[in-house]
């Protein structure tokens, strides 16, 4: 089993900056990819950032330039290091991994909320 530790949410002015850990601990050590989801109310979980065990990474188009994913292999921590923040990026942020092999299970964090106020 799986587990996902979520931290670094919070409230934060436009033009800050926040950073986002998620652990994964349990009997599964290696999770690919793993990859950061946020979703506001009234709309659709979205990805937001996401990284292969090689460092490919991929981005929303809306995050481009200010959100840098990383993550350490050994430690199946993933990171989201968030500048340059804006009203537009509040929303609940969900930490996502995955297991490479089948059955392929789909682990999700418990959420933490990032506001950044105007």
């Amino acid at each position: 089993q799986v587990q996902l530790v979520e931290s670094g949410g919070g409230l934060v002015q436009a033009g800050g900056s926040l950073r986002l850990s998620c652990a994964a601990s349990g009997s599964i050590f290696r999770l690919d990819p793993m990859a950061w989801y946020r979703q506001a109310p009234g709309k659709q979980r979205e990805l937001v950032a996401l990284i292969q065990s090689g460092g490919t990474t991929t981005y929303a188009d809306s995050v481009k330039g200010r959100f840098t994913i990383s993550r350490d292999n050994a430690k199946n921590t993933v990171y989201l290091q968030m500048n340059a923040l804006k009203p537009e990026d509040t929303a609940v942020y969900y930490c996502n991994a995955n297991n490479p092999t089948p059955p392929f299970y789909v682990y999700w964090g418990q959420g933490t909320q990032v506001t950044v106020s105007s």
